[in-house]
């Protein structure tokens, strides 16, 4: 398995703009063959003395945490979803511009990772 995980801060007055958004998106990437795709709300997620969530991506007054994964068997599962989730016109329009993400996508974190337990 494989997993592309993502720390995003969203402001909280566009909560429903992205919930919209990210349902949209998860039908996308089910849709081209992803195994599993979750968003989370940050619920008890506390600033740390050094690190934390909130500190990841300097989250500002007025703004939460989502943390997203999705799930894919393997990396050349997810790449091949990808570049097909890249090349659909539902993800198009949703990243028309950097104004109508409800979010700021400079300070989202993400990644790819090597599932190491599945239990």
């Amino acid at each position: 398995m494989y997993v592309d995980g993502f720390v995003i801060p969203v402001p909280k007055k566009k909560l429903g703009a992205y919930w919209r958004m990210a349902k949209l998106a998860g039908k996308v990437w089910r849709d081209h063959g992803a195994l599993e795709f979750r968003e989370a709300v940050a619920d008890d997620v506390k600033v740390g003395k050094r690190t934390s969530f909130p500190r990841s991506v300097k989250l500002k007054r007025g703004e939460t945490v989502v943390y997203s994964w999705i799930v894919f068997k393997s990396r050349v599962h997810r790449d091949n979803v990808n570049s097909k989730v890249m090349k659909d016109k539902r993800f198009a329009k949703m990243m028309t511009s950097a104004k109508a993400m409800p979010f700021d996508g400079k300070r989202m974190i993400y990644g790819g990772f090597k599932v190491l337990v599945d239990a």
